[in-house]
């Protein structure tokens, strides 16, 4: 990578420091910032530990509530709402990851004087059209030496 590249690269946010990140952090809405969190917690061991220690408390629990309709509710109602919110906090987290890795992918695209500009922007293109251009990187690989 050449001097002005990397300059630009530094400029731009990559590489992000804390300031710069939590700047960032400052900038995004508050479903985001929520989103994010959540996401973050929900796959660290800890999360994982303590979801197992409630369901392992929920089953304990079932010999002294006899195993009851509303004993069976408390463990379904909490885990159907949990996985239902869940959902649409990852969904966000993965659109705004992919969205922020393509335009890194783009972006070392467009420096690259090698790389073929066309495929920046790839993937708002139509399946026929990502096929044809996936055939052609083959057909590219196959002929170069």
């Amino acid at each position: 990578m050449t001097a002005a590249p990397a300059r630009d690269a530094a400029q731009s946010g990559a590489g992000l420091g804390t300031t710069q990140h939590a700047r960032d952090t400052d900038q995004l809405s508050f479903f985001a910032r929520v989103a994010n969190a959540t996401a973050h917690a929900a796959g660290k061991p800890f999360t994982f530990g303590l979801c197992f220690l409630i369901v392992v408390v929920w089953a304990v629990a079932g010999p002294v509530f006899h195993y009851s309709d509303t004993w069976q509710l408390v463990i379904n109602t909490g885990t159907t709402i949990v996985t239902f919110l869940m959902v649409f906090l990852i969904q966000n987290t993965q659109n705004r990851d992919g969205a922020a890795l393509q335009a890194k992918l783009d972006e070392l695209i467009r420096v690259t004087k090698e790389a073929r500009n066309d495929l920046v922007g790839v993937e708002n293109k139509s399946e026929q059209e990502l096929e044809s251009l996936r055939q052609d990187c083959e057909a590219e690989i196959a002929a170069s030496p």
